[in-house]
């Protein structure tokens, strides 16, 4: 697969929430962020937040109660193929093979019989090309996860949504995935954005974090964090970051 050309993310003074019983629940509230085409960046904040409602909106798959959402400064207004949504779950067909879960998308458009060659590199790249008969539940959780990591690549994503896609994985998995992660991202040039609620996984794979606090959602620091990578988590300047991060999260005490 060759590189892709990464589209820019913008929301602009967006504002969101929902229906609960005839009550409006407000989710997030006046939030303006600007993602650089090709830049990975992490959203950070408390559970149940709205971090993975704004994941929503750049899908395409809900519209803003206000503002507008834009990418490549189009405005959004439904799902896209360039724009692709990894889950918490891997939301694999289980009636499907792993080959035939990667088809899905080329086969939706009618481009499978051309697409044959691009399923076998996103095969490659997450290194499941010897499970492509594999089904599902004879995966382990990380092998599901890089299924529908792959089922995202074949797409050609300009702009990956990562929705805590290795928050339910074992640790030594999901160290061997955030690496995958990086790779991917710096092999294929998309833009990158990921909803964590670890702050040493957003510090370890993006260029800038970005804050939230309680619901409603307003951005309430960004930090950018300036180390190559492979980073290290001992990196003092990692580590100084951290601090300061759970500090604004309420976890230590102001430093």
């Amino acid at each position: 697969m060759s590189a892709v050309t990464p589209v820019g993310l913008r929301f602009d003074h967006v504002s969101h929430g929902y229906d609960i019983g005839g009550a409006l629940l407000p989710v997030l509230e006046d939030v303006s962020l600007d993602i650089a085409p090709g830049e990975f960046v992490a959203l950070l904040g408390p559970s149940g937040c709205g971090k993975s409602t704004l994941l929503r909106l750049a899908a395409g798959l809900e519209l803003p109660r206000a503002g507008e959402a834009l990418a490549g400064g189009v405005p959004i207004t439904g799902p896209g193929p360039e724009r692709i949504l990894v889950f918490q779950e891997a939301t694999l067909f289980p009636w499907r093979t792993v080959r035939r879960n990667v088809e899905a998308g080329p086969e939706a458009r009618g481009e499978l019989a051309a697409k044959q060659a691009r399923v076998d590199e996103a095969l490659r790249l997450v290194g499941l090309e010897a499970f492509g008969a594999a089904f599902p539940h004879q995966l382990s959780g990380g092998m599901a996860q890089r299924a529908a990591i792959a089922r995202a690549l074949v797409n050609d994503p300009r702009l990956l949504l990562l929705d805590e896609p290795l928050g339910k994985l074992d640790s030594l998995t999901r160290l061997n995935l955030q690496k995958d992660l990086i790779r991917l991202w710096q092999d294929r040039g998309f833009t990158a954005l990921l909803v964590t609620h670890d702050v040493e996984e957003a510090l370890l794979l993006a260029d800038r974090v970005v804050l939230f606090s309680p619901r409603p959602a307003r951005i309430i620091e960004e930090l950018r964090v300036d180390r190559p990578h492979p980073r290290r988590r001992d990196d003092p300047v990692l580590i100084a970051l951290r601090t300061r991060l759970l500090a604004s999260l309420g976890v230590l005490e102001d430093v």
